[in-house]
This record gives C-alpha cells, sequence and structure tokens, in this order.
C-alpha cells in the first residue's frame, strides 16, 4: 500500500471506528489523533515529492472495474498543485478541530465521524487521476457536508443543507455525462473505455471542436458552482451562515478550492483550445464576483455573511488568475488557493470563538472588544489585514500574481481585467476595516460583552500555526510556491503553444508594399 492510499485510508477508517465510541470527548480526542496522523503522513509525502520534477508523482494505481470493454482503475498521484491542496486538508482539518474543541456537544461522535469522512473524500479529489474515481470522491463529499450542515448548523440549518445539496449535485451530473462522453470517445481510439486521466489528456485535444467545447461546459458548470462564480454563487452565503464553526472553516477552507482545482486539472488540461476560446468568458464573470461579492459586503449586518461575500471576492481573483493562463497567473491562483484557506478559514474560526461567548451574529450586537479582549483583536486584526492583502502577509502575494498574470496575458489582451479587479483590494479594505472597527474599536456598545473572556490557551494554541503561514507566506512565497512552480509552468506553456497555433491558423499575411 502506497502512502497516497494510507492517506486517505486513514481518515476513512477512523470514521468506521467512531461507530463504536460513544462519549463525546473520547470521540473528539481520538477524531483530533487520527487527523493529526494524516497529517504526519501528509508531510511524509511532502518530504518525497521532488518539485523539481514537473508532473505527477507518488503514482499508484490498480485495476478496479475490468473487462474485454472496461478499463477504470484506482489511480492516484499528485503534481505541485494538489501536493499543496493535500497539506492545506490535512493541516487545517486538525487546526479546525482544536480552535472549535467546545463549540459542539451534540451528538458529537456522528459529527467526528462525518468530518473525517469529509476529510478522506476532499484527499481523494485532489489525489484521483481517473475520472471516475474523481467523480465517485467529488460525490462523496456531499454527503457529510450535508448532515454537517443540517443536523448541526443554524436555524435555517435545513433550507441551506438542501440548497447546497441541489446545486452541487445539479452541477455534478453535467460532470458525470462528460466523462462518460470522454470515456466513449476513448474507447473508439483504444478499443477500451477508460477514463485515466493521462490517456484522455491525448484523446480529448483530438475531438472536434464542437465537442470540445460542450465537455469544457459540462465540467466548467460543476466547478463554477463549487467555487462558486458569480451568478452560480447563492448557496454559498446561506451555508456558511448556518454551518456551524468547523463546518464553515472546512467549507471556506477547503471545499471551495475543488472547484478552482478541477478548472486547472480538468477544464485547462483537457480542453486547452475551448479554456482559450471562453477565457474572456471566465474573466468577466471573475471581475464581476470580485466587485458584485465586495460590495454586497460592504452592506452586512450579518459578521458571518460578511465573511461569506469576501470569499466570493478571494476567489474571482483565484478565477481571473487561472484563465489569465500566464505563469504568474497560475502561480497566484495556485497560492491563493492556500492564502484564502488560511485567511478565511481564520477568520471564521475566530468568530465562531466569539459566538461560543456572545451567540449573536449581529455586528451591532459588539463594539470596543479591543479593550474586553486584547488578544482576540489582534490575531482578529491579523487574519483581517490577510484577506485585505497587506503587504508582508500571504493574501499580498496572491492577489499581486493574480493581477499581473491578468495584465501581461496574451490570451486575454484587455488590461481592463486587471484595472478592474483591482478595484476589489480597494473594495476589500472598505468593508474588513469597517467591520473590524465596529467589531473592535471605539466604546463598549453592548455592556452584556463586559465580562466576555479573553482567548484561551487552547484557543491561542490553534492561532498561532495560522499566523505563522501567513507571515512565512507574505515573506517569504518561494518556499511554498516552488512546490507548484514546475506544475504550472508546464501547463501555462501547452497553453501558450495552444494559443499561438489556434492563432496562426486564421492570421492573414499583409503583402508589403514598398515605396519610392
Amino acid at each position: 500500500m502506497g502512502l497516497l492510499t494510507l492517506l486517505i485510508l486513514i481518515p476513512l477508517a477512523g470514521a468506521a471506528l467512531l461507530h463504536f465510541i460513544k462519549d463525546a470527548k473520547t470521540a473528539k480526542i481520538f477524531t483530533l489523533g487520527v487527523s493529526v496522523i494524516a497529517f504526519v503522513v501528509s508531510l511524509v509525502l511532502y518530504f518525497q515529492f521532488d518539485s523539481r520534477i514537473d508532473g505527477f508523482q507518488l503514482q499508484e494505481k490498480l485495476p478496479w472495474i475490468t473487462s474485454k470493454t472496461i478499463a477504470i482503475s484506482y489511480f492516484v498521484g499528485v503534481d505541485g498543485m494538489s501536493m499543496l491542496l493535500v497539506l492545506l486538508t490535512t493541516f487545517l482539518m486538525v487546526i479546525a478541530l482544536i480552535g472549535t474543541w467546545n463549540s459542539q456537544n451534540k451528538k458529537v461522535p456522528g459529527l467526528m465521524a462525518l468530518l473525517l469522512l469529509l476529510e478522506a473524500g476532499m484527499l481523494g479529489v485532489f489525489c484521483s487521476l481517473d475520472l471516475f474515481l474523481f467523480y465517485i470522491f467529488w460525490e462523496l463529499i456531499l454527503i457529510p457536508m450535508y448532515f454537517v450542515i443540517g443536523i448541526w448548523g443554524g436555524e435555517r440549518r435545513m433550507y441551506a443543507a438542501v440548497k447546497f445539496f441541489i446545486y452541487t449535485l445539479a452541477g455534478s451530473l453535467f460532470m458525470l455525462v462528460a466523462i462518460i462522453w470522454l470515456g466513449l470517445e476513448a474507447a473508439k481510439v483504444t478499443g477500451v473505455f477508460t477514463t485515466d486521466f493521462t490517456i484522455l489528456q491525448t484523446i480529448s485535444i483530438k475531438l472536434s471542436l464542437d465537442v470540445q467545447q460542450y465537455l469544457f461546459w459540462a465540467f466548467a458548470i460543476s466547478f463554477a458552482i463549487k467555487v462558486p462564480l458569480f451568478p452560480l454563487h447563492t448557496w454559498l452565503p446561506d451555508a456558511h451562515v448556518e454551518a456551524p464553526t468547523i463546518g464553515s472553516v472546512i467549507l471556506a477552507g477547503v471545499l471551495l478550492k475543488m472547484g478552482t482545482y478541477g478548472l486547472i486539472r480538468f477544464n485547462l488540461g483537457l480542453f486547452p483550445q475551448s479554456s482559450i476560446e471562453y477565457a474572456n468568458v471566465f474573466c468577466i464573470l471573475a471581475v464581476i464576483s470580485i466587485i458584485y461579492g465586495a460590495l454586497v459586503a460592504m452592506v452586512q449586518t450579518d459578521i458571518k455573511k460578511l465573511i461569506a461575500y469576501s470569499s466570493v471576492t478571494h476567489m474571482g481573483f483565484i478565477v481571473l488568475g487561472i484563465f489569465s493562463m500566464t505563469r504568474e497567473g497560475l502561480q497566484g491562483a495556485v497560492i491563493q488557493m492556500v492564502n484564502h484557506g488560511l485567511s478565511t478559514g481564520m477568520l471564521f474560526m475566530m468568530f465562531g470563538m466569539m459566538y461560543e461567548r456572545t451567540h449573536t451574529r449581529a455586528i451591532k450586537d459588539y463594539g470596543g472588544l479591543a479593550k474586553i479582549t486584547p488578544q482576540f483583536a489582534v490575531f482578529f486584526a491579523i487574519a483581517m489585514l490577510s484577506s485585505v492583502g497587506l503587504p508582508g502577509l500571504n493574501g499580498f502575494i496572491g492577489e499581486y500574481l493574480t493581477l499581473m498574470g491578468a495584465f501581461q496575458s496574451t490570451v486575454l489582451h484587455n488590461w481592463g481585467y486587471a484595472i478592474f479587479s483591482s478595484t476589489g483590494v480597494i473594495l476589500a479594505a472598505v468593508y474588513l476595516l469597517w467591520m473590524y472597527q465596529r467589531f473592535m474599536m471605539g466604546p463598549i456598545t453592548n455592556e452584556h460583552n463586559r465580562g466576555l473572556k479573553d482567548l484561551s490557551k487552547r484557543e491561542i494554541f490553534s492561532l498561532v500555526p495560522l499566523v505563522i503561514f501567513m507571515v512565512w507566506i507574505g515573506v517569504q512565497p518561494m518556499s511554498f510556491m516552488k512546490v507548484s512552480e514546475k506544475s504550472m509552468n508546464a501547463l501555462s506553456n501547452s497553453l501558450i503553444g495552444t494559443a499561438t497555433v489556434k492563432t496562426s491558423e486564421y492570421q492573414v499575411v499583409q503583402p508589403k508594399v514598398i515605396v519610392k
């Protein structure tokens, strides 16, 4: 058994064993232990990963559904992008469990089992190199998140859970049709129905442009819902607001990245010509997401909903970087996936800590908390400034690279995307700084808050690693970017080569006129 398989099986086995644990505290300790083991295994994977090599590493392939006409395998592997997302997943799961230790005391063993099942599904999504296997893990994630929101969520939890489930499931059906279509196309060439990503890469680019476009959109709709990209974003604020704190942390920190990961891996990887064809469409939607998300966040009175709409803005930057198709843009998109997971995950987790003390999400019920809980104010300021994109912290690196990529893109041929998107940085400063001012600064506006306790040692212990990585990425980003550099450079070179060929096919050479 390889390390990747072991990594996926650890949380799966943990979820199964939780069936025999009835005590809440024991269930939490057991789940934390399983998550720590998974994180340690992911670190071993990282140290075995060679960032100097392009392509997939640590591959494991076993026959799964096979016959004379079908060849579907259990096929996993990682490149630089998926390696970073695997580390983000295992790291955030440990941090989220520690940070939200006291937030749930209802049906705890069931919640812990669902969280471990969710972790296994997320790891499977980032490691799968067979599209059928990818789809299984993609759909698997729906089940635990649906129950996490629906059972442990807020007052409108069932509405939010059903909305999340229907949106994601509807998009997934388009992707399933596209996977079957690709497998049948592969059968015409190889004589065997296969969903092996490495084989489909060579077959998909030979399909007619019309077929490529249909398949491109089938994948894109599914991933755009998960991102979520405007106008498919409406499920996100409801899910975040109603989800328990740990659900919001995992949803913002990891689950949304599955959409942008899919756009890079499958849309750009399988359909480069269609990706170039529709790059402007996606960049327009990305710019709308950036500005719209920021403007809506500015008028929110619910803190969780404000943070949720900030996610729409940040994910818009990632999509912009992806469809700039430049090295800078793709690298910026990947590092911004990590950055958003750290900063927004920390914002949701910290507000969850405060919500445990006050049981209100309304901004008007706060004010002057910096005088009562100074340690909370400092950590919350760091997370907020990271989300704003302050130079020296991680958020600045991702936003700078995505804007640079959009500005330099030879596919987009339009500086307007970078110019309009940059307003999102300004608007983010407006709504986040204003939120912080109303939340933390000024006089104490609610007498009930005077008795609030500051951060506990456990809470500080869960926040310090997040701050360390925020500063580390902000000051020394190449420590992380070098992991995905080879993979993203190779993808960008391939896309630019495709764009150059496409341009030359339609280029009209004008005769030179010599005037004497």
